[in-house]
């Protein structure tokens, strides 16, 4: 993720945030090994998509896809009413993705500033 984003923008959790009580983390497998991975960070109001990744030799398979709905499933029984995310500004892959799934732009939210870049997304549940 470092890779992908400018060292001031990079808003991924570390391993120690992934391990939080409010967070749920999710893996994609295929066969035995690991290609992606997604978590859903619960504010209590809100859902936030945190740590989308698929490893690139496992892209255009529906992983990203699967792990979302995912996510998105998981919010939905813990009654969560909308789901929230940040991703970079030249990640076009992820923008078409998300927007794929229902999400659209809007504004910086909970602590994070309006930034060239990054792009916020949210996506109402309920």
């Amino acid at each position: 993720m470092r890779a992908l984003s400018c060292a001031d923008a990079c808003h991924m959790f570390s391993i120690d945030e992934l391990c939080g009580p409010e967070v749920m983390f999710f893996i994609a497998k295929v066969d035995s090994e690991t290609v992606g991975c997604c978590a859903l960070a619960n504010s209590g109001d809100y859902g936030e998509v945190k740590s989308m990744y698929v490893d690139e030799g496992a892209r255009g398979a529906g992983i990203a896809e699967r792990l979302l709905g995912a996510v998105e499933g998981e919010a939905r029984l813990l009654n969560l009413p909308l789901l929230r995310l940040e991703t970079g500004e030249k990640l076009f892959a992820a923008h078409r993705l998300y927007q794929r799934a229902g999400f659209s732009r809007c504004d910086a939210y909970d602590g994070y500033e309006e930034v060239p870049t990054s792009l916020f997304m949210e996506k109402r549940l309920a």
